[in-house]
């Protein structure tokens, strides 16, 4: 069973949605027992760094991400829910973050013809074996959106990157830790490869 973190953030049914079209047992919850007895944890996300934090810390869900990812569970974060597990972000000066993986969140810098917030497909590149991208191929096209982007103090956990209008760190690996920045729920047969990837990863580990 995956249990999705449920802290009020935009985008955790259609996760649900994916996951259950691949056959997967899922749960959106917020209860400590239900995430740390799970197989695998999903923290998705749509919306504000500050707002995120605050919800986590309200439910009491801090320490209890935490003491799931020390514990060893395939722990997969999406999208803002990327943005978390890191120290801090632009978006929301003086809010600490989960502080799990080294960087920071930085504003997609302007440029002329640039839209931003980034919304659409972006192929990926990928400078390290990343266990999601198992039997994808380099340049696959995944979906973004997002005003914000991730630099990584370590880039050997870097495992995809894309461009756009800077160099992206689009997603990491670290131990049990898996992050993407795009969504691979909205992002086609790519997507669900990664999906099942990740749960491929929860089922040797248990």
């Amino acid at each position: 069973m995956i249990a999705i973190i449920d802290y009020d953030a935009g985008n955790i049914k259609s996760v649900e949605k994916a996951l259950l079209s691949l056959g997967e047992e899922v749960v959106i919850t917020r209860d400590a027992e239900k995430i740390l007895s799970a197989d695998g944890v999903i923290l998705p996300g749509v919306g504000a760094f500050g707002d995120a934090m605050e919800k986590l810390h309200s439910y009491g869900l801090i320490e209890i991400i935490k003491k799931c990812v020390n514990n060893g569970t395939p722990f997969l974060g999406i999208c803002l829910g990327l943005q978390l597990l890191f120290e801090s972000s632009e978006e929301s000066p003086g809010v600490e973050g989960l502080h799990i993986l080294d960087g920071r969140i930085l504003r997609i810098p302007d440029a002329p013809g640039l839209k931003i917030p980034h919304i659409g497909w972006n192929d990926l590149s990928f400078p390290n074996v990343g266990k999601l991208f198992q039997g994808l191929p380099e340049n696959s096209y995944v979906y973004f959106v997002h005003s914000y982007y991730l630099q990584a103090a370590d880039e050997k956990i870097v495992t995809a990157t894309t461009e756009y209008g800077t160099h992206i760190h689009a997603s990491v690996e670290k131990g049990n830790v898996y992050a993407c920045q795009f969504h691979p729920e909205k992002s086609s047969d790519v997507g669900l490869q990664i999906l099942k990837n990740f749960i491929a990863i929860t089922k040797k580990d248990v």
